[in-house]
């Protein structure tokens, strides 16, 4: 007579087993995933989509005219110092009154900051220990006089204070 051995082989209870472990590891990880999406990402990128719509038209010809002055901006950060200068086509600093840097952080609002820079000797401006690392949109907004705020736009990482 034939009795059943311990050893019998993969059983149901073992199929149950695996079939727990996987789908007990898939909503874990979506859990995670979830919890971390929610706390990392407020959601609001603009307060009303559809005014945000309707402006588009009127950013983009203000965009063109900017480009249509040829004007140079360059935008410097070393040791923790923001520099920035702006000139015209021959190479001569554009009269600025002010500029204010707003640094954004491309995924989590909280952590966002902005700055004023100070005039300097040369033309242009600065704020010195400012920098923080991490990776940033930057947008400089300076007055020059016209309605609208000369605004440049860069996308930086900033490491130990020097951005690239």
């Amino acid at each position: 007579m034939n009795t059943p051995s311990r050893n019998a082989g993969f059983t149901g209870r073992h199929m149950l087993a695996v079939m727990v472990a996987f789908f007990g590891i898939i909503i874990a990880v979506n859990i995670t995933m979830a919890r971390l999406a929610g706390s990392s990402f407020g959601g609001l990128v603009v307060e009303n989509s559809y005014v945000a719509s309707q402006e588009f038209n009127n950013r983009l010809k203000r965009s063109h005219d900017q480009l249509d002055l040829g004007w140079k901006p360059a935008l410097e950060i070393q040791g923790g110092t923001i520099r920035f200068h702006l000139t015209d086509r021959s190479g001569k600093p554009v009269a600025v009154s002010s500029v204010v840097a707003e640094f954004r952080h491309p995924s989590y609002q909280a952590k966002d900051w902005a700055v004023r820079l100070q005039p300097t000797a040369d033309g242009g401006f600065e704020a010195r220990g400012a920098a923080r690392d991490g990776v940033w949109t930057v947008q400089l907004d300076s007055d020059v006089g016209r309605q609208t705020p000369y605004r440049v736009i860069r996308r930086m990482t900033i490491t130990m204070g020097t951005g690239q």
